[in-house]
């Protein structure tokens, strides 16, 4: 089955050649891409099919079909991967951060789906013959617990179940400045920027679309030179839209540590940290076949924990959720 994009024009793109405007789209792998789906009529303006020469014009509805590739196009790849449980249906395992979870624009191999066709011969199909298995996705530098899918009746049931929003997804995030409240929930639809492509926002627009997420405060740190302190906190979400944690984090002032598209960016400030402080720490799921309850636990890969012993002397103390937590979100020393 083809998956539809639907892109309406907007005006700072009007005047754009379609197939270098449909290139630059998020879902679009490459210009070429974009020019073959064109050529073999994939492509609608206006409910009419055209050109790449088209130009665009402001308001103009644009409707892509993407075929599903096909699965021997991806080459399996034998890249190590840390499973938490497997059986017949399931996979959980922990994605290490840089680990691209499939295919897209600049990402044509090394991406998890390619270890997974070299792990099992067993995966879902339902999200696209390029995308096997997959259920969720987290970003490229995102570490922590994903599920995984090993058929099309699991992978129907736990997409249904995250819809659903029967599955507990936490997430243990360091964010800059002092939260003074211990908890809060940050309701506010998501979109692409309207100024740049590559970054979402709270976007008020029809094609926005609901994200939910609330947050428990684990530890505040006082404020340093180069800083204005920082908080350690539990992240739920309740909705799955891209960047979420990170988007609504910077809605209410308190980017993501390490975040370098929605962050500040000051190696002071950010503790020297080459990717953003964003790591699933739990999931919690009913198995698709069995009915059973399965809750997994992932400590903080060593390279947060470490930034994180390194704030200790400026602790001001944890909260109690965060004295319950301790154990199981920080590794070993």
């Amino acid at each position: 089955m083809s998956e539809r994009h639907v892109h309406d024009v907007r005006g700072e793109e009007a005047g754009s050649r379609l197939d270098k405007l449909l290139g630059e789209l998020d879902f679009m792998v490459s210009r070429s891409a974009a020019q073959k789906l064109i050529e073999t009529g994939y492509v609608l303006v206006g409910g009419q099919v055209a050109s790449k020469h088209h130009i665009t014009r402001a308001g103009e509805r644009i409707e892509v079909f993407v075929p599903p590739s096909v699965v021997s196009d991806l080459e399996p790849e034998h890249i190590p991967l840390d499973i938490r449980y497997e059986d017949d249906d399931l996979i959980v395992l922990s994605k290490p951060p840089d680990l691209v979870v499939h295919p897209s624009r600049g990402h044509y191999t090394g991406t998890l789906v390619h270890a997974l066709l070299a792990h099992s011969v067993d995966l879902g199909t339902l999200q696209g013959e390029d995308r096997p298995g997959i259920v969720h996705r987290l970003d490229k530098d995102t570490s922590g617990l994903m599920m995984v899918a090993k058929n099309d009746v699991a992978q129907a049931a736990l997409s249904d179940a995250l819809r659903l929003r029967t599955i507990e997804r936490r997430y243990a995030t360091l964010v800059h400045g002092y939260i003074a409240p211990d908890s809060g929930l940050v309701d506010a639809p998501l979109g692409r920027n309207p100024r740049d492509r590559m970054r979402m926002g709270v976007v008020e627009a029809p094609t926005s679309k609901q994200a939910v997420t609330t947050f428990r405060v684990l530890e505040r740190y006082m404020a340093g030179r180069y800083d204005d302190g920082y908080t350690l906190v539990e992240c739920k979400l309740y909705t799955g839209r891209t960047h979420q944690i990170r988007v609504h984090m910077e809605y209410i002032k308190h980017p993501v540590v390490g975040d370098p598209l929605y962050g500040r960016n000051h190696p002071k400030a950010d503790l020297g940290l080459d990717r953003q402080f964003l790591h699933a720490c739990r999931l919690s799921l009913v198995h698709p076949t069995s009915g059973e309850t399965l809750d997994f636990l992932d400590p903080l890969p060593e390279d947060l924990a470490r930034h994180l012993r390194n704030l200790e002397p400026e602790s001001m103390g944890r909260t109690a959720v965060g004295e319950e937590l301790w154990p199981i979100i920080m590794p070993p020393a």
